[in-house]
């Protein structure tokens, strides 16, 4: 008995024990335990009421996705701000007296968390402004793949190979960014297609958007069109243009579905895809060789 009662004590001195004192806020053991059990609590209450606007609240209002993260992100942005301010003058800090604290930190700051602090802010500016949100397709620094996450240091990209790119925040906002979904999905590609110059354009012109009208995944407002880019060497070149949204992420898959479509439809008709041709020109004869050429040689008669 005695020695649970001298154990008790123990931890009732570990609790009330003083680490160290600004001015005159005292931390003690159980201020810094209140604290960082507080604060996981913040973080993790928040992280739920996230993903709760996101998955339950706003989708009975119709926002976009892209929408719907940026304003939970916010919010739970603000929560924790305002409740880290709650959660720490509860707790008996004086927050004045954390202003050595915060020096400090802005030293370290200044030295060694500049790009953590840079992307930091360029992912508030990425919430706020929103140039790019959750579920775009984007294309930055030679990576393209569709935004899936947005947190306050990095953004996820997922590319079509199924590969998550974890790219800073601050290349979206000091890089140029392509953004292929800002406004709509709708993309307009373009197929360049040769054919012989015996063929009728008219009648190719025809035969490609046939094509174009017989795949789902085109779009039949905005409606495809040919243009004759010009007169090559060996073809009368081509372009299809068409609209499509299902594909705006995947236009690999699109151009080989319409190219196996258009060698059907040309080997059906009867349309000539050409290669390459060059006419070769030949002389006849010899020239002659004049006699002193030989003595200047060495090769006359001794």
């Amino acid at each position: 008995m005695e020695t649970g009662g001298r154990f008790i004590e123990i931890l009732i001195e570990i609790w009330n024990k003083e680490l160290f004192s600004i001015d005159e806020s005292v931390f003690k053991v159980r201020t810094l335990i209140i604290l960082f059990v507080s604060l996981f609590l913040l973080t993790f209450l928040t992280s739920r009421l996230r993903r709760l606007l996101i998955n339950r609240v706003f989708p009975r209002y119709n926002l976009e996705k892209g929408v719907a993260v940026s304003i939970a992100t916010i919010t739970r942005y603000i929560i924790v701000t305002v409740g880290f301010i709650v959660i720490l003058q509860a707790s008996g800090i004086d927050l004045s007296a954390l202003g050595i604290l915060l020096g400090a930190l802005g030293i370290g700051i200044g030295f060694g968390l500049q790009n953590i602090t840079n992307n930091f802010i360029s992912g508030i500016i990425i919430l706020f402004e929103r140039p790019i949100k959750v579920g775009d397709r984007v294309e930055v620094g030679g990576i393209t793949g569709n935004v899936t996450n947005i947190s306050a240091r990095s953004t996820t990209l997922l590319t079509n190979d199924n590969i998550s790119v974890v790219v800073p925040n601050s290349d979206f906002i000091n890089s140029t960014v392509i953004n292929w979904s800002l406004l709509d999905r709708n993309v307009r590609f373009n197929f360049p297609v040769g054919v012989s110059y015996k063929e009728d354009p008219e009648r190719v012109k025809a035969l490609l958007l046939e094509v174009a009208h017989d795949n789902p995944g085109v779009l039949r407002v905005p409606k495809p069109d040919v243009l004759i880019d010009g007169f090559g060497d060996s073809s009368i070149d081509l372009n299809l243009r068409v609209w499509t949204s299902r594909f705006s992420d995947r236009p690999r898959v699109l151009r080989s579905q319409l190219y196996y479509a258009i060698f059907r439809k040309f080997r059906e008709n009867g349309v000539e895809i050409p290669f390459p041709q060059r006419d070769m020109h030949l002389r006849s004869g010899f020239e002659k060789i004049g006699a002193g050429d030989g003595d200047e040689a060495g090769n006359g008669p001794e």
